[in-house]
């Protein structure tokens, strides 16, 4: 069997090669930033990682609602569903993703399929690689806007669901204290509008990396501290970084930061082995924040794990 300090040791080196090509994205010329934003993301990694599809060992499914800058509008809203299952024989993980995402006159929904498959490194390490097959609708209604000139020809008609095809891919490493993944959840650079006209919209490749550990602290507490990185050119590195404690198994609390964006409280509560319900509640630590029409950004999520009570193999729920 392999040797686990070996496979710790490459993780290490390729989260340093990771952070590199992450800061070398974001130096390179910005377009914009697209792909929908969590603050709960380490409960919500199946919808930017395809590796993750699975990897919890039974079905589970999750709903997600995010609503920011409050009071102001037109302001982002997303609502999320996702549901995986490790599925037939050993490795295999099936995964559906639909996210609707609202910002002023755009509407999107993505509808994903994740494949994943898990080969074993040790006796507790999983190294899963996954594929995304999306489809993307997309809504923009231009007669909601106040015109400044009518000769915009991307102005005259609406976009009434546009339909654009995509694929993405990540890889996921697990053992029961520890995770690594990197994705790219759409490689496929879409156009939106026409070349020839005088707008144009893009896709952009996003690429996620996300990291956490899982200290026993007491009996009864645990602490998990997660990582995410986001980079996409159009927009600054953006690094989420969180400090999450356990209580017997049931409690969740903790505080995130959104480097030189925002601030953040996160609260979840096991009602069962199987349900468990978070929020979370950000605060813009930009001149946005102090703005009296943004009362901050509120999430709700809530996931059900399908789990048997008598699997021998479930030491307990897992943190991530």
């Amino acid at each position: 069997m392999p040797n686990l300090k070996t496979y710790n040791k490459t993780l290490k080196l390729i989260t340093c090669l990771v952070i590199l090509l992450m800061l070398f994205f974001s130096i390179e010329k910005m377009q914009a930033q697209q792909d929908a934003q969590y603050t709960q993301y380490m409960y919500n990694t199946v919808s930017v990682n395809p590796a993750y599809a699975g990897s919890r060992g039974h079905a589970s499914i999750g709903l997600l609602y995010r609503t920011q800058w409050v009071g102001l509008d037109g302001a982002p809203k997303t609502q999320t569903f996702n549901m995986h299952t490790p599925v037939g024989y050993r490795g295999v993980g099936l995964g559906l993703s639909i996210v609707q995402d609202d910002i002023g006159p755009t509407s999107e929904t993505n509808f994903d399929i994740d494949f994943s498959y898990t080969v074993y490194t040790s006796k507790e390490g999983r190294l899963s690689f996954g594929l995304k097959a999306s489809a993307n609708l997309l809504d923009v209604k231009f007669s909601e806007l106040t015109k400044y000139t009518t000769t915009d020809i991307t102005l005259q008609q609406n976009i009434d669901n546009r339909f654009s095809p995509n694929i993405g891919a990540g890889v996921y490493y697990h053992t029961q204290k520890f995770y690594a993944g990197l994705s790219v959840p759409r490689f496929l650079q879409t156009s939106h509008f026409e070349e020839s006209s005088l707008s144009e919209a893009k896709e952009q490749m996003n690429f996620y990396f996300i990291t956490g550990y899982v200290f026993d602290l007491t009996h009864f507490w645990k602490f998990k501290p997660t990582l995410l990185i986001k980079a996409v050119q159009g927009a600054p590195l953006q690094a989420d970084i969180s400090a999450n404690f356990r209580y017997n198994d049931k409690l969740l609390l903790g505080v995130a930061y959104r480097w030189d964006a925002a601030v953040s409280a996160l609260v979840a509560f096991n009602v069962t082995d199987q349900m468990m319900i978070g929020l979370a509640y950000d605060r813009e630590v930009t001149e946005l924040g102090n703005a009296a029409f943004n009362n901050g950004s509120f999430e709700v999520l809530l996931r059900y794990d399908f789990i048997k009570k008598n699997k021998k193999n479930l030491k307990s729920p897992r943190f991530f």
